[in-house]
């Protein structure tokens, strides 16, 4: 190859390698720019337009990489902090661990604001609904795997409904977000596990 094609191949594959970061971050621009929106204006009023806005993008950039704001909202979310696995070998203490650093996270992101909204939205959204539902199951699994753990060792009964028993330890975190309003305490924690085990495990 001669000393020109050499350099042209320098050259073409600098400007890849040099676009590959421009690319990266308008894309985590537009995610910001979304959860920004999202927190400000809910979901209804957030549009496409604001983003691109919001982003310093064009629309033809964002509509490149979504179709719609709906499976950009649902990716947007998918950044904020879900359950973290935690594994203590006890389920009491894997399920305190892992719901005080949820609400800790819950608290001090967007996800305080985000989440009521989009959860408001998928009541009359099925679109919205159908996008979030594997994110959201998938944010959950570590709960679930909490459950699923807790049974093989033989702290919960082998016939456990770990999808429900998971439902009745954190439904006390909606009932305080959508009927109570206000931050979540991460010290509701310890008595809200405690509670709900001592129904889940037969003996405790």
């Amino acid at each position: 190859m001669s000393t020109n094609e050499n350099s042209s191949q320098a050259s073409t594959n600098s400007s890849a390698t040099a676009g590959r970061p421009r690319s990266e971050e308008a894309h985590k621009a537009i995610l910001d720019a979304t959860l920004e929106l999202l927190v400000e204006v809910g979901f209804s009023a957030m549009t496409v337009e604001g983003v691109a806005s919001r982003a310093g993008v064009g629309k033809a950039t964002i509509y490149r990489r979504w179709p719609s704001k709906l499976p950009l909202v649902v990716e947007a979310f998918g950044q904020l902090p879900g359950f973290e696995p935690v594994d203590t070998g006890t389920l009491a203490e894997d399920l305190k661990k892992m719901l005080r650093s949820y609400l800790q996270a819950f608290n001090s992101t967007p996800l305080s604001a985000v989440l009521p909204s989009l959860a408001g939205e998928r009541a009359h959204n099925p679109e919205l609904s159908e996008l979030f539902e594997p994110v959201s199951k998938g944010r959950r699994q570590p709960l679930i795997e909490a459950f699923e753990r807790a049974v093989a060792r033989g702290e919960l009964a082998a016939d456990t409904d770990v999808e429900l028993a998971a439902d009745l330890v954190v439904g006390p975190i909606a009932v305080s977000l959508f009927f109570k309003g206000g931050r979540l305490n991460p010290r509701m924690v310890g008595p809200m596990v405690d509670m709900a085990l001592s129904g889940i495990a037969p003996g405790r």
